[in-house]
């Protein structure tokens, strides 16, 4: 009888780690599956096309600046992969009358805005906070596994609208 208990209760003990185990490891988990993520060699490969895009639009509107191609995985923004190209130049030099522009640090004040609203750069309905400058330029879409954001600073808005959106008809249905 001690015996048969013994064995009862081995059973039962190695049952109740099998079945924490297997759901444990989501095996046992039918909820749907998170997207596998995009690996940084094919992040890389979609941002230079991106870029390139970026670029020749630029080019055809005959603008130059910094352009800023960033994915994040998931529905919530927590960290993002990112890539940025100078088109030209990076910054406009301080004057006697003007403190200058760094593009670079526009570009990425964009992308920031757009990270937190989910919508284009200057186009939220609050006011920019500090960090931001509420600027038009940048485009953010959902893509199939996480968000897309894309920035240009350097020309008109509207001309940096039209380029972002070059580098976002790349990445959105690759990502």
């Amino acid at each position: 009888m001690k015996t048969r208990n013994l064995l009862t209760g081995i059973v039962l003990a190695a049952g109740f780690y099998l079945f924490a185990t297997y759901t444990a490891a989501g095996e046992g988990n039918h909820a749907a599956k998170p997207a596998k993520p995009v690996s940084a060699k094919r992040f890389d490969a979609l941002a230079n096309a991106a870029i390139a895009a970026m670029r020749s639009r630029a080019a055809e509107l005959h603008v130059t600046g910094v352009a800023v191609v960033s994915y994040a995985p998931g529905d919530t923004i927590q960290g993002w992969t990112s890539r940025m190209a100078v088109v030209g130049r990076m910054k406009d030099e301080p004057s006697a009358t003007a403190k200058g522009n760094n593009l670079i640090g526009i570009a990425y004040a964009k992308s920031a805005e757009m990270a937190d609203t989910l919508q284009n750069s200057g186009t939220a309905s609050r006011p920019p906070m500090t960090g931001e400058f509420g600027w038009q330029g940048g485009v953010t879409a959902r893509g199939k596994t996480g968000r897309i954001i894309v920035a240009f600073s350097g020309g008109r808005s509207e001309d940096d609208v039209q380029v972002s959106r070059a580098g976002l008809a790349v990445l959105q249905p690759a990502l």
